[in-house]
């Protein structure tokens, strides 16, 4: 490890590596499977029908490709400053500032979904309590449990994690009973061609529901940042990324071809989710509220992730000195709560939003949180692209882990997400999404140039 890359490691120095690899496999399943499948998915059919299956196998090539190129980085660089740090450290300071913040603005919106998601689930059981309740409840629970220690978070998001895993296994086993076990003759992949046919938007709707499947997946990158908290980071950063893509790949693309074989896809869009919606369509007894169950436990464990991971970004920045001290502060539990509290202001946006906007709240959120995921996404292909030269022009030695086909991988997934970010532009339900993340990122370099002090550390705050 070059002795610069040292010193940022150094001053992340505090918090407690308490996970395992178990648990660090579950934390980023925890980020990934969350609303996204569970009603993110209901959004892309609407968007592209049963070729949403394509939309979604094309954002888990990206997502390969991203967790190959993010693996051989933490491999050799394990730290809570993760992405941020390398793109400090191998392309520039600023680079570092952008990436760290445009990620915590994504992700602090990102609880913002996940927790209205959970006010829609509770609606299906209490339609007459106000969703404000809801969140406030669940908001102040798992705030409790990321103050606690890095140990509870990961106990509670690994039973969470089980929970959901569980789930969606039951549901593809039954699902494959049904469609091909069965004779049931209205249920089968016929349904994908039935009526306007697998591409009933074209291509253009198949593109777009590409922007869903990568809001979908993102929180994978999670496992790089909980690298900095593991026991043994360099064997569980290799374990946990091999067996996150896997599951994430199978239950995303099965689940989805499983939901489209029972449910016309024009019919999709009628339910809260589309798991309640196939369990509605088989009138399986309380299955539906078990899987309502389910999708509230899933978005209840993508919260818990992301208000970890959005803490730990906030912490990094501040041993960096690109933000305050204080939120660079940890307790005796290693727990840096001023961070904590700062990322949880995502609840009270997700609040006011569906509050005065109960109908499209969901996908605003979506619309607003995804050009930080997009802009860091892009940004760990590009900072793939200088490790590699730089790493190994120092003299360093062989990595332990080696992407394969470079630099073929890091432009290939840099161009997809280019271009997918430009797909924003050009549709009525997303184009927030650069509307907001331009200026946003000239209001992050104004504030590089103009109002954070001149090469601050944590160590000159103090």
């Amino acid at each position: 490890m070059s002795k610069s890359f040292q010193k940022i490691k150094d001053r992340e120095q505090g918090l407690q590596r308490r996970l395992s690899s178990g648990q660090m496999s579950m934390i980023a399943i925890g980020g990934a499977i969350g609303t996204g499948l569970f009603l993110g998915s209901k959004f892309a059919i609407g968007f592209a029908g049963p070729s949403v299956l394509l939309s979604y196998a094309i954002g888990g090539l990206i997502t390969l490709l991203l967790m190959g190129c993010l693996a051989e980085m933490t491999v050799a660089h394990a730290t809570s400053g993760s992405f941020g740090a390398y793109a400090e450290h191998y392309i520039s300071p600023l680079a570092g500032f952008l990436v760290r913040y445009a990620y915590w603005s994504a992700i602090v919106l990102a609880v913002g979904t996940e927790v209205t998601a959970i006010a829609d689930y509770m609606a299906y059981w209490f339609p007459a309590v106000p969703s404000w309740w809801w969140i406030s409840l669940f908001s102040g629970l798992l705030i409790l449990v990321n103050a606690s220690s890095v140990k509870a978070f990961g106990a509670v998001e690994y039973g969470f994690s089980s929970i959901k895993i569980a789930a969606i296994l039951g549901f593809i086993l039954l699902g494959s009973v049904v469609v091909w076990g069965g004779n049931r003759p209205e249920f089968g992949v016929h349904l994908y061609t039935a009526g306007s046919g697998f591409l009933p938007h074209g291509w253009w709707g198949m593109w777009v529901a590409v922007i869903i499947s990568i809001f979908s997946y993102l929180s994978v990158e999670m496992i790089a940042v909980a690298a900095g908290e593991a026991e043994d980071p360099e064997r569980a950063v290799k374990q946990a990324f091999r067996a996150t893509i896997v599951r994430l790949l199978v239950f995303y693309l099965l689940s989805l071809a499983l939901i489209l074989a029972i449910v016309p896809w024009e019919r999709i869009g009628e339910g809260s989710s589309p798991f309640v919606t196939v369990m509605q369509v088989l009138g399986i007894p309380y299955a539906a509220d078990i899987l309502n169950f389910v999708v509230i436990v899933a978005a209840l464990s993508a919260m818990n992730s992301q208000l970890y991971i959005t803490t730990r970004m906030m912490f990094s920045l501040a041993r960096g000195g690109d933000a305050p001290k204080m939120l660079g502060q940890v307790n005796s539990k290693g727990v840096p709560l001023n961070a904590l509290m700062l990322s949880s202001i995502g609840i009270a946006v997700a609040t006011l939003l569906y509050v005065l906007y109960p109908q499209d709240a969901f996908i605003l959120m979506i619309s607003l949180s995804m050009f930080g995921a997009m802009f860091t996404w892009m940004m760990i292909f590009l900072t793939h692209l200088f490790f590699r030269r730089k790493y190994e022009a120092a003299g360093n030695p062989p990595l332990a882990f080696r992407m394969k086909f470079y630099p073929f991988v890091s432009l290939l997934g840099l161009v997809l997400m280019l271009a997918t970010m430009v797909t924003t532009l050009f549709t009525d339900e997303f184009n927030m999404t650069l509307k907001f993340g331009l200026p946003f990122l000239l209001v992050l370099v104004f504030l590089y140039k103009f109002v954070r002090p001149p090469h601050a550390t944590y160590d000159d705050a103090m």
